[in-house]
């Protein structure tokens, strides 16, 4: 039987991480659809800072509470989930609209993946957000077979070092990519080499666009920067190319020349995972499980952790996210 109530990590309001400090609710009761789980760890991401400081308001209906991903066991299934194959005591992954920073959490039964062959429940945790991001902003209903053309794609990650980063460098290595990606120090662009990367470009010393552009261009970016970014994006972009804005580090207000985006026949867009439909996310868990969670039974992925904090540690972890010194993700664990 659950507890009544459980420990969770609240902000008092917005602010820096300071406001953030442990506290207690009720356990909640899952949804219909939902299941139940036991929080084993919850990943902390950018949304994460964003929200705590009161600019990315939970969806109507979601919890107040920070985190968009877990790992634990299901401890409970709601009267219409008991049909998606989950039991209780299923080690399980999962996205969340919310609340992960908590013991349990209830969570869309379609919404939910099981622990990756050879991947730590821990460790689990650091999975659903990247993952369901960067498969569904670059490779869902996305042509990356080679063609008559173009025998090797190239790509462009920004942030390589990063949770993102370092899940699309594996993705794109493991899809036959030629990935080339940005970092901000020595040591960060030799850990984007060994997570898959052909060229790892260190950004205060070397310029992209010029060693991308001679490589052929980009066929595909995906671009967490934003600001003055987003002209050099464009003029890194081979012809065709598709660019994926997903966060805008230097600021989302610029202006550009759009001459070049029509000579080349560029698509540039973004979006945010949390606003879409359920169905379109229990879509992309769909796809992962077939087509991504065999690759790391196969060795081809692995989770990329950078630290494990207890809640209690949660504003740390905020800190620590923010001073963008970590490589991979960081973890909280109740």
């Amino acid at each position: 039987m659950n507890p009544q109530d459980m420990t969770v990590i609240e902000a008092s309001g917005p602010g820096g991480p300071e406001v953030l400090s442990p506290g207690r609710r009720p356990v909640p009761e899952p949804g219909p659809s939902e299941v139940m789980v036991k929080v084993t760890a919850a990943g902390v991401n950018g949304p994460d800072m964003v929200q705590r400081k009161g600019l990315y308001p939970p969806p109507k209906g979601a919890s107040d509470l920070l985190g968009l991903e877990v790992s634990g066991t299901i401890a409970g299934i709601g009267s219409q989930a008991s049909d998606q194959g989950w039991s209780v005591g299923d080690p399980v992954c999962a996205l969340t609209n919310g609340g992960g920073y908590a013991e349990f959490v209830a969570v869309e039964a379609g919404h939910c993946l099981p622990v990756p062959i050879g991947v730590g429940e821990v460790d689990a945790a650091g999975l659903p957000e990247t993952y369901f991001t960067v498969w569904s902003n670059l490779f869902l209903n996305a042509e990356i077979e080679p063609d008559s053309n173009l025998l090797v794609p190239n790509l462009l990650i920004h942030g390589g070092a990063g949770g993102i980063g370092s899940t699309a460098i594996q993705l794109g290595a493991a899809l036959g990519m030629k990935v080339f990606t940005t970092a901000g120090s020595a040591e960060d662009c030799a850990f984007c080499m060994e997570l898959g990367a052909d060229q790892a470009i260190n950004f205060h010393d070397e310029d992209f666009v010029d060693i991308v552009r001679a490589a052929g261009g980009a066929d595909l970016i995906l671009d967490i920067v934003g600001g003055d970014y987003v002209a050099r994006n464009i003029k890194a972009a081979r012809h065709d190319a598709r660019i994926v804005q997903l966060a805008f580090n230097k600021g989302s207000k610029v202006e550009i020349d759009l001459m070049p985006v029509m000579l080349k026949r560029l698509v540039y867009t973004g979006s945010t995972l949390r606003s879409r439909p359920d169905g379109f996310k229990t879509l992309v868990a769909s796809e992962l499980r077939e087509k991504v969670w065999p690759l790391f039974a196969e060795g081809r992925l692995r989770p990329v952790t950078h630290t494990v904090l207890p809640f209690a540690q949660a504003r740390e972890a905020h800190e620590m996210m923010e001073a963008a010194g970590h490589r991979g993700k960081i973890l909280l664990t109740p």
